[in-house]
């Protein structure tokens, strides 16, 4: 069984990860996933999310763009905890194999 330090430990970390990557987006992109996570916008996310999966989907349309999947999955995985096991994951990939993905210098 992981202690309450472990699991507010990986919080923190997801919560550090996604805003790294928060940071990279455009101001109004940033400032939209802001509003998107608060816990009262759950009703706006998933709908949002599952659009932006489907939207990376769509790809080879010029609107859409594979960059919109990921951001998709993080804002489902919010209330969904089989995914953000998933993006946990993924995210601690990122930023250990590419850094610079995040912001972050190479190392």
């Amino acid at each position: 069984m992981r202690t309450e330090h472990a699991i507010a430990q990986d919080i923190e970390d997801r919560e550090r990860r996604i805003e790294l990557l928060v940071k990279r987006l455009p101001a109004r992109m940033q400032n939209a996933v802001h509003w998107l996570r608060r816990p009262q916008a759950r009703w706006v996310r998933m709908p949002a999310g599952a659009f932006f999966i489907l939207g990376g989907c769509l790809a080879i349309l010029p609107v859409f763009g594979v960059w919109m999947l990921p951001l998709g999955f993080l804002l489902l995985s919010d209330d969904v905890p089989p995914l953000q096991r998933l993006t946990n994951k993924a995210l601690a990939w990122v930023e250990a194999k590419r850094p610079h993905w995040m912001g972050l210098p190479h190392l």
